[in-house]
């Protein structure tokens, strides 16, 4: 049984911070690259940051500067701290864990609202 379970969606003024998280369960969660994706209504779901298991980070550029993804291996967890939201960052929250020709799993998605 595989599960990714996100948490610390809510709603949120503009200029506002929140943290999510995410814990796997079911993988080998060392070996896996763990993302954060989000779609918006009415728009293609995209990448917003990517830990591999060595630990290198990508962010897309409409997050740099302001969000910031870790992982802690001993806990299965991977977190996306979100700092200086803004509307446009209003989206379905998605994690997903990748094992390169063996596995890829989401997350049900935690809802994130940015009011201004």
């Amino acid at each position: 049984q595989v599960q990714l379970v996100e948490s610390g969606g809510g709603l949120v003024q503009a200029g506002g911070s929140l943290r999510l998280s995410c814990t796997a369960s079911g993988i080998i969660f060392s070996m896996n690259a763990m993302s954060w994706y989000r779609q918006a209504p009415g728009k293609q779901r995209e990448l917003v940051a990517v830990i591999s298991s060595g630990g290198s980070i990508n962010y897309a550029d409409s997050v740099k500067g302001r969000f910031t993804i870790y992982r802690d291996n001993a806990k299965n967890t991977v977190s996306l701290q979100m700092d200086s939201l803004k509307p446009e960052d209003t989206a379905v929250y998605y994690c997903n864990a990748y094992r390169r020709d063996w596995s890829n799993y989401w997350g049900q998605g935690t809802q994130v609202t940015i009011s201004s």
